[in-house]
């Protein structure tokens, strides 16, 4: 069996062969397709390829995958955690990548399938669309205050009487250039924020785990869907802790010697567009009764309301973990506000406006069975918060088993059972 090592840069890869516990160079290849092809035609079906996570590793993956046994993609971060060297150059690294991979000692890359590929790069594309449209809002707004002008209050500035606002005002005619252009990529950006959303409700409309999770509050079809990208495969995550790390949703740990263990801010490792859309998940639930809301006031009260946000997206994240391993809703979620996320989902894929027409199937509620829901929701609430407080009557454990301090906190972390809510 050969062990081959893929130093991939964006013309080129350089290739190294382990055999027999030797390795060696083996030249060049270009990345483009055809060569890569003419490649892997070259190369034995026991043959064991790796190469490192790049923009452009997963397309020679799937170029490679069918001719060979297996096509490893390695964590860049973990190949430098293990190989310290001094020297520096293409070859070394495709042989060092060669000689890992026959040593056993690289931890692949979950390679993702076509259809999660694609939610991903939606995602990131979409949040570029939406940072840009921030940014020429942010650029309207310096532009009023440097000519003193504030905004007036509860009107949408970017909508038809805030641009008529807009116009009615005493300005400089290069500001009102400026103005008007950052208008005019705001409209285009708009445009485009729209179909980026119709793709993704396309696929979100086929999609079984995408509408389990819009059962959870707060969740709409963008946060749903960037979630299942981002996932992926959930079986890859043994327990909610493993997916939290993988968010970058946990917090950090210092602790060195007898000290106790102490915890800082969280990670940030992983997916930012998913960590974004977990926040503003958090802040719409936080005002929904439920038991989230109850669980975001209570860690209010103590740590303020920024951290209580986190605190709420990391628990929505760990409710996304048990409804994709399960098969199963959100056990509090109100039907009728599902039909309407259901029905806000058909109608950015395309599907044709009701409106004026007769519904056999009405998605809205009674006013009677809204209240019903309202109940049942209240309950929930009602019932968490009755638990809190029976665990913190109940007081600090006793016996020989009982101990105190964070440090006892990080040793049993991960044997701690998972979130019940």
């Amino acid at each position: 069996m050969r062990f081959i090592g893929l130093d991939v840069h964006k013309d080129f890869c350089v290739v190294a062969i382990s055999e027999g516990g030797k390795a060696r160079q083996a030249g060049r290849v270009k990345t483009r397709r055809d060569e890569l092809e003419l490649f892997a035609q070259s190369l034995m079906p026991d043959d064991k390829v790796v190469l490192e996570a790049t923009g452009n590793a997963f397309a020679i993956a799937r170029v490679l995958e069918p001719h060979v046994g297996e096509v490893v993609v390695a964590n860049p971060r973990r190949v430098r955690a293990i190989s310290h060297a001094k020297v520096k150059s293409d070859q070394f690294d495709a042989r060092t990548l060669a000689e890992l991979l026959a040593a056993d000692l690289l931890d692949p890359v979950w390679i993702p399938d076509e259809q999660t590929r694609v939610l991903r790069r939606l995602s990131k594309r979409r949040l570029a669309i939406v940072v840009a449209m921030g940014r020429r809002k942010a650029h309207v707004f310096a532009t009023l205050q440097r000519n003193l002008y504030v905004e007036p209050k509860g009107t949408d500035l970017f909508g038809t009487r805030g641009r008529a606002w807009i116009a009615s005002l005493e300005l400089p005619s290069d500001e009102r250039q400026t103005i008007a252009g950052d208008l005019r990529q705001f409209d285009f950006l708009a445009a485009e924020l729209k179909v980026v959303d119709r793709e993704i409700a396309q696929i979100s409309i086929a999609r079984e785990d995408i509408k389990r999770l819009m059962t959870i509050p707060g969740v709409d079809m963008i946060t749903a869907a960037t979630m299942v990208g981002t996932i992926g495969d959930v079986s890859r995550f043994p327990t909610s802790r493993h997916l939290i790390g993988y968010l970058g949703l946990d917090a950090r740990v210092r602790q060195s010697g007898m000290t106790a263990a102490r915890t800082g801010r969280i990670s940030k490792e992983g997916s930012a567009e998913a960590r974004r859309v977990l926040v503003e998940a958090a802040w719409s639930a936080k005002r929904v009764p439920g038991p989230l809301r109850a669980f975001g006031q209570r860690i209010q009260a103590r740590r303020g309301s920024q951290i209580a946000t986190v605190a709420v997206a990391r628990k929505i994240a760990v409710l996304c973990w048990h409804l994709l391993t399960r098969g199963e809703d959100y056990a509090h979620h109100r039907p009728t506000l599902h039909r309407r996320k259901l029905r806000k989902l058909e109608l950015r894929a395309g599907a044709s406006s009701q409106q004026g027409k007769h519904n056999a199937n009405p998605i809205w509620e009674t006013r009677s069975q809204d209240e019903r829901e309202r109940d049942l929701v209240a309950q929930a609430e009602a019932s968490y918060r009755r638990s809190v407080a029976d665990w913190k009557a109940s007081g600090p454990k006793q016996g020989t088993g009982a101990a105190s301090g964070r440090a006892l906190d990080a040793a049993r972390q991960d044997q701690a059972p998972d979130p019940a809510l």
